[in-house]
């Protein structure tokens, strides 16, 4: 009875890796990385973030690409794509103009993502490649000093791969048209059985988790990528707080001390003591507060050592 159970899981072990490297052939993979905005935030609130991550799903469901691996920071966004070329800019551009229409609507902002340049770097199965790809991008969020594994961040798929505690959802088929296109922000029919938790079409309905998992072959092997991926050994010791925390300090800071509603009323000598706050406040370097601040990297500085 074990020598047949034994057999059975290697024959399906063989029907995986097989259909694993169909896959492989069919497909071209890309890493596909937007340019770091320096003076702008995509992602301003909880909110932001969730729009973001529904509309990955809605694309996934519409266009012809394999949603591999992704994530999304506070001023950027990474994913991995299998698929023609073609096809990853068809994805990546629909995604910044949809997220653009979005924000522009929500915070008064024209042409948001129009000039955000993107940047493709073709992968290869065999060469590790691959692996490296998803794994830097896994490790986006630690580099950043935001959690200390990529599971504990979750805009993005950090918490997909050899994960026995899977997220419990709704059926989106559960849901009425009118909860889905306010949820979607989309009239896309998405496939029924995708589940859907706390506003967000989870990663796993529609991200090839098997496929990843083959591919590393192992946990271990899985986290011997993200230890040695280049964006680990940026990982600092001392804690950073997330760019939605000091714009949220920022807005609290603007209201108690000057009695105005945003941080663009404020004049020049306002705007510089808010920054100076922060900075004590938080230890926020001058890149974070450029972002945050929407002023240029060099005005930020010059307002941070007047006195």
């Amino acid at each position: 009875m074990n020598v047949l159970v034994r057999g059975s899981e290697i024959l399906r072990k063989s029907i995986i890796k097989t259909k694993m490297e169909e896959k492989c052939m069919r497909n071209d993979y890309w890493l596909v990385t937007t340019e770091h905005l320096k003076d702008r935030l995509w992602f301003r609130d909880e909110e932001d973030f969730k729009v973001g991550m529904n509309q990955v799903a809605v694309l996934a469901a519409t266009i012809s690409v394999q949603v591999i691996a992704f994530i999304l920071m506070s001023n950027h966004v990474h994913f991995v794509l299998g698929g023609t070329k073609d096809d990853a800019t068809d994805f990546i551009t629909s995604f910044k103009r949809r997220f653009s229409r979005y924000y522009g609507k929500k915070y008064s902002v024209k042409e948001f993502l129009r000039e955000n340049n993107v940047d493709f770097r073709e992968l290869h199965i065999g060469d590790e490649s691959l692996e490296r790809a998803i794994a830097y991008v896994q490790m986006n969020s630690v580099a950043a000093n935001i959690c200390i594994s990529p599971s504990g961040y979750p805009w993005g798929t950090g918490e997909l791969f050899f994960n026995e505690n899977k997220t419990k959802g709704k059926a989106i088929g559960e849901l009425s048209k009118r909860e889905c296109i306010k949820l979607l922000r989309s009239r896309t029919l998405l496939p029924s059985g995708y589940i859907v938790s706390e506003g967000i079409v989870l990663p796993s309905s529609y991200v090839d988790v098997q496929m990843v998992e083959s591919l590393f072959k192992s946990a271990k092997r899985m986290n011997y990528f993200l230890q040695s991926s280049s964006k680990a050994k940026l990982v600092k010791e001392a804690p950073s707080f997330k760019d939605q925390l000091i714009v949220s300090a920022m807005q609290d800071l603007t209201v108690s001390l000057f009695r105005k509603k945003t941080f663009g009323d404020l004049t020049n000598l306002q705007k510089s003591e808010i920054l100076k706050q922060l900075r004590y406040r938080f230890s926020s370097e001058p890149n974070q507060l450029s972002r945050v601040s929407g002023l240029q990297f060099e005005e930020v500085c010059r307002m941070l050592e007047e006195l």
